[in-house]
């Protein structure tokens, strides 16, 4: 119960049975799937998201990552997109980039206009990071904002190659997907909003949590930062 509390109930069986192990106890995942059941926790469903096609704007980029999210090392792999938040009649537009090693969100965003200038400045804030490895491929899907010369421009002068999605195949980005999914099952829609400064005080202390404290299955059972951590010692 106090693992669920701590975690606000967004942990489904698999991460809590990594959860109670870190804890000192040795529950057959079956198990915890049972009493959780029992006990009425469970995660809620996941919504779809904003999506920013648009058509017409500039050539698409070759889909280079062909859905190959593995990466060696931090800094090699980014994806990237941007998601969509009603508050009553208004919207809040958040753009984060993602490390496909680790899962750590490296930079975003938010805004009330889905502008060009949303992702440049989350771009701008994640160029600066001293992980970034030579080589780097940042994809993302063929919305608008990813064909304009000014986004092509950031990317030609740091030196990172550009990937797109195909046309129509949200799969080609399903990293991106994945995040936005459980951050709105696991924040956005677990509450009424009524006012944005709320929202988007929510939405920052979730990506603090989630790069910091929520468990990842795919990283061993340890949040993207440490996993990063650990890594780059043993590197």
């Amino acid at each position: 119960m106090a693992i669920n509390v701590r975690h606000m109930g967004r942990y489904g069986y698999r991460r809590m049975t990594l959860a109670l192990r870190k804890e000192g106890f040795t529950l057959n995942h079956k198990t915890v799937r049972k009493l959780m059941k029992q006990h009425g926790l469970t995660c809620h469903i996941r919504r779809k998201k904003y999506r920013s096609y648009m058509p017409g704007g500039g050539p698409a980029s070759d889909n280079l990552l062909a859905r190959n999210f593995r990466a060696e090392h931090s800094g090699m792999k980014w994806c990237t997109d941007v998601t969509e938040f009603r508050v009553g009649e208004h919207k809040l537009y958040l753009s984060v980039v993602q490390d496909m090693y680790s899962h750590e969100i490296v930079a975003w965003h938010i805004s009330r206009s889905p502008s060009q200038r949303l992702v440049c400045k989350m771009l701008d804030e994640a160029l600066k990071v001293n992980y970034r490895k030579k080589g780097l491929i940042l994809h993302s899907d063929q919305g608008w904002h990813y064909k304009t010369l000014m986004w092509r421009a950031m990317l030609a002068d740091a030196g990172v190659t550009q990937s797109m999605s195909r046309k129509g195949n949200c799969l080609d980005n399903a990293v991106m997907e994945n995040f936005f999914s459980h951050l709105k099952a696991e924040m956005y829609h677990r509450k009424r909003y009524d006012s944005m400064e709320v929202l988007k005080r929510d939405v920052i202390d979730y990506i603090n949590y989630y790069n910091n404290e929520r468990i990842s299955l795919k990283t061993g059972g340890v949040s993207p930062v440490e996993y990063r951590t650990q890594m780059e010692i043993q590197q």
